[in-house]
């Protein structure tokens, strides 16, 4: 499973696909306060980082995938 839940960390590994989209959608929606921890992520679909725009969550860790970090991570933290 790429999305993983502990606790208030919800932590995305590996390749996370078009359908973890959903998943994250999810687990974001009962629990808006979690935080992401992307040490683990290699590859992040465009529509896993879509959800995470959307709900622009406290992000950890340094992720393998470029996009991820040259792109989504900042604009987390960029002003709506």
């Amino acid at each position: 499973m790429t999305v993983e839940v502990a606790g208030n960390v919800i932590r995305l590994r590996g390749v996370c696909a078009a359908e973890d989209a959903e998943t994250l959608l999810s687990r974001l929606q009962a629990a808006p306060e979690s935080e992401i921890d992307v040490t683990a992520c290699r590859h992040l679909h465009g529509a896993v980082a879509q959800v995470l725009l959307a709900f622009r969550p406290s992000v950890r860790g340094m992720a393998e995938d470029i996009f991820l970090r040259d792109w989504v991570i900042p604009n987390l933290a960029a002003p709506r």
